[in-house]
């Protein structure tokens, strides 16, 4: 055990977290966290104690941090705790037992599945830029990818033959999802299109022919739903998410639709199933033969 600063080792551990793959953006947060963490310990050069983590956590609640951003601090603070545990450089875990106020459960948006396949079937592309962005529509929905996968997407990961695509995923971990007939042809009419700088292996290029940026397809995301008349925000996320919410309602195969989307957890992928109260509400009216009660001829039931 040694007596070193217990920040010492930040960087190295985030050299390491970057070397297994993580991004830039959770990296920086993670540095962000830890930065954090700092101001608010008694003391930064000495191991703080479990007492000295709950009073971190008190005063970030008395700053009226919502219990979402405290969860992911601690997160980070305890992931960096048992890290120095593993490198013999922390005696005990600060972190142990302690949790973070719980955020109030926050059900993803989705578009209804007739609105959406509307927007996606008016769409009438007639230069390279709306051929392009009809097929990221088309992918995002499709294939219920994150922004960030269908931004890494190379040439090579299309298999229009085998109607696959290969998708890195978080943590860099790869798994294959099936190509729709819609996006496959929405691909194939954007191909013959695409500008390409030299080398340049990104699906999806912009006007000088580099790879589309994950700020730019989510711009034009948007920007081709109000072509098409859409009347509400459209985002990758929410395309992701109706993707998910309308596969589940189809086939209520949970563990399928958490390996389509790359969940590491069930749980993850378990909360789109409280977006089919609706229609469950529906199939009940329907079906069910005590849903409808019906009334005398005075309109008034049991009277």
């Amino acid at each position: 055990m040694t007596d070193a600063p217990f920040f010492a080792r930040a960087e190295a551990w985030l050299l390491r977290l970057r070397q297994q793959g993580r991004s830039p953006h959770t990296l920086a947060a993670y540095r962000r966290d830890l930065a954090q963490l700092a101001e608010l310990l008694p003391e930064r050069t000495a191991a703080p104690q479990r007492r000295d983590i709950i009073a971190a956590l008190k005063r970030l609640s008395q700053q009226n941090l919502n219990p979402r951003s405290m969860m992911r601090k601690l997160s980070v603070w305890r992931q960096y705790c048992a890290y120095l545990l593993r490198e013999n450089l922390l005696a005990a875990d600060p972190t142990a037992g302690i949790k973070a106020p719980k955020p109030p459960e926050r059900l993803p948006k989705a578009i209804d599945c007739e609105t959406l396949n509307t927007l996606l079937d008016r769409a009438a592309p007639r230069d390279a830029l709306s051929l392009r962005d009809l097929a990221v529509a088309e992918l995002f929905y499709g294939s219920g990818l994150r922004l960030s996968e269908l931004a890494a997407l190379d040439l090579d990961d299309v298999l229009f033959e085998a109607g696959w695509l290969t998708v890195s995923g978080k943590g860099k971990k790869q798994r294959q999802i099936p190509l729709t007939a819609k996006s496959s042809a929405a691909l194939q009419n954007y191909l013959p299109h695409r500008r390409a700088a030299a080398g340049e292996t990104a699906l999806f290029t912009n006007r000088t022919g580099t790879r589309l940026g994950v700020r730019q397809i989510a711009k034009r995301l948007q920007q081709w739903a109000l072509r098409q008349g859409s009347a509400q925000h459209l985002s990758p996320h929410m395309l992701r998410h109706s993707y998910a919410s309308h596969l589940l309602q189809a086939s209520r195969d949970v563990r399928a639709v958490q390996e389509l989307l790359g969940h590491q957890s069930l749980s993850t992928t378990q909360i789109y199933t409280k977006l089919d109260f609706a229609h469950l509400a529906k199939v009940y009216d329907d079906a069910h033969p005590r849903a409808k009660r019906k009334t005398d001829g005075a309109g008034q039931e049991g009277q």
